[in-house]
């Protein structure tokens, strides 16, 4: 079985980025077609948003998946706000 991680995917213009979390393919590229969505991550805003289908991400690392280091540290900087 495919190594699957769930990372961020870069979306929006220069200068001013948004991305999407989604669940993907560890060889495939940033933008390369998902397996599922999961959310979004908007940094542009202030305070920056991040929103998250959690029941959907813990299905997906209870079957082997991965966060990136990156997607890690959002996460636990959103479960400390919250």
């Amino acid at each position: 079985m495919a190594e699957v991680m769930i990372r961020l995917k870069r979306l929006g213009t220069k200068k001013r980025p948004h991305n999407r979390i989604v669940v993907i393919d560890k060889r495939k590229s940033r933008d390369g077609k998902a397996i599922e969505e999961l959310g979004y991550y908007d940094p542009s805003k202030e305070p920056p948003t991040l929103k998250l289908n959690r029941e959907r991400a813990q299905f997906w690392i209870s079957k082997g998946a991965t966060p990136s280091p990156t997607l890690k540290r959002l996460l636990a900087k959103a479960a400390k706000i919250s």
